[in-house]
């Protein structure tokens, strides 16, 4: 299936709309991390375990957007936006939201 966040594909002619088509994920960042990442944060550099939490969510949302779209009947997802939140009382939480357009391409 492809993928974009480009409204169109070179080459590829969108023969029909199927609509708005989405997919989330949601995870915990564990107390460990947090002290790990402050650390880091105090001494410079890179928090490597929050990013390889964001690529595993965004990765999740992504293959969720691309399982509805397949239900859809869809074979391309056009517009693809990705949105990342902090959700909890503390932030303790993140969300990652991908949405797009499912559309059957030729």
């Amino acid at each position: 299936m492809i993928v974009t966040t480009t409204p169109n594909i070179e080459g590829k002619k969108v023969v029909k709309y199927l609509g708005i088509v989405t997919g989330e994920a949601i995870i915990g960042a564990n107390f460990i991390k947090d002290i790990f990442a402050g650390i880091r944060d105090i001494v410079g550099g890179r928090a490597g375990s929050y990013e390889e939490g964001l690529r595993e969510a965004k990765d999740i949302a992504l293959a969720e957007l691309q399982q509805n779209a397949q239900k859809m009947g869809a074979n391309a997802v056009i517009g693809v936006d990705l949105d990342f939140e902090t959700i909890g009382g503390s932030g303790s939480m993140l969300m990652v939201s991908a949405s797009g357009t499912a559309v059957i391409v030729e």
